[in-house]
């Protein structure tokens, strides 16, 4: 736990933030939020593996059978076996944005990846203006190329692009929005920022989206870069607040969660709340996520750390705190994988970072 002075100056920086400014993933501090109880804890480092190294700010973990695929944001999939690196590269149909947030982000493997060879990207990139899309891959001759366009001219800006891809448990494919610093347009239902989207897989409108003729699931978010199903179906999101208030959302279609009206603990008629939040003293910068046994375990840039965020038992719990900046959480059985994210330009690199890593799970229990 970091010491109370260090919480004290930390504490007048946040409050000096304001709702236009750039998502909060620059450097960690932890400090102690009224709303929740928060569980310092780390791992011992001989019951971790790193699987790789010198990464190029990765984004998203996806695994097929040994191999696993990581998303770069320069535009590149690091293909990783057995420890080996091979770069791939992406051939997208517009120019990468080279915005401080932007670049290829969200990537999911198809099902059926393994007959189809087709995946789903999501990048920012520049035309006229700049934009975010959603598009369909497909990988030939050890290189991925975009085939086809989902969903395009999403509004980007220079911030808060959201950006990630889930494929549900419903197999629709759902993509986060962040608001583009146009904060406004969060609760503007016919706007595509601030949100949470939901497609079929050829692109096209589901029928039973809550809107009528409409990508849009939820709104009322900042900048939401998570998103996992418990067992049960119930779909959470993790949203980055401003300043402070970072949030982890429980989503259900057609609810409006608040974004700039409210945020944390505040409430209005007919805008959700949290299922947790960091406080307006405390900065989690929350990102990819993942759901195991009653646990969310959810990727934490500004708060350097694994979240384990235990609903029954209302307890946030900080773990494997040693890695700086953590950008994505991948579970596959009894093993937990994180990408750290401290080349990105707001952390402090340490010797071969970026590292793809596995923990098990059954360590972060006994802790």
């Amino acid at each position: 736990m970091k010491t109370i002075l260090l919480v004290g100056i930390l504490g007048i920086v946040f409050l000096s933030g304001c709702s236009n400014q750039p998502t909060q993933e620059s450097s960690s501090t932890e400090m102690t939020s009224d709303s929740l109880s928060t569980v310092p804890s780390t791992t011992e480092s001989e019951e971790i593996t790193v699987l790789a190294e010198n990464l190029t700010i990765p984004w998203a973990i996806e695994k097929n059978g040994e191999t696993f695929y990581v998303s770069e944001r320069g535009g590149t999939i690091a293909k990783i076996t057995d420890g080996k690196v091979e770069r791939q590269k992406v051939d997208l149909a517009e120019p990468l944005s080279d915005a401080a947030e932007a670049g290829f982000m969200g990537f999911v493997l198809s099902e059926d990846f393994d007959e189809s060879q087709t995946a789903y990207g999501y990048y920012t990139y520049e035309n006229s203006a700049t934009f975010s899309r959603v598009i369909q891959l497909k990988l030939e001759e050890n290189q991925w190329k975009e085939t086809n366009v989902l969903l395009d001219q999403i509004p980007a800006g220079s911030f808060h692009h959201g950006g990630r891809l889930k494929i549900g448990p419903d197999k629709k494919l759902y993509a986060t929005v962040g608001d583009a610093l146009d904060e406004e347009r969060a609760q503007e239902e016919t706007s595509l920022t601030g949100k949470i989207l939901r497609m079929n897989l050829d692109g096209s409108i589901p029928e039973d989206n809550p809107f009528a003729d409409s990508y849009v699931y939820s709104y009322g978010h900042r900048n939401p870069q998570g998103l996992a199903w418990g067992e049960d179906g119930q779909m959470y999101a993790s949203e980055h607040g401003d300043s402070a208030n970072d949030e982890i959302n429980e989503i259900e279609a057609g609810k409006n969660y608040g974004w700039p009206v409210i945020q944390g603990n505040q409430t209005q008629t007919e805008m959700r709340k949290p299922l947790f939040t960091s406080g307006s003293d405390q900065t989690w910068a929350p990102s990819g996520m993942a759901y195991h046994e009653d646990n969310l375990y959810v990727a934490a840039l500004r708060g350097t750390a694994v979240l384990e965020v235990n609903s029954p038992g209302k307890k946030v719990t900080e773990r494997l705190t040693e890695y700086g900046r953590i950008r994505d959480i991948y579970i596959m059985e009894d093993q937990l994988y994180f990408v750290t994210n401290n080349s990105d330009g707001r952390g402090t690199p340490n010797e071969n970072d970026d590292r793809l890593v596995q923990v098990p799970l059954t360590r972060l229990a006994t802790e």
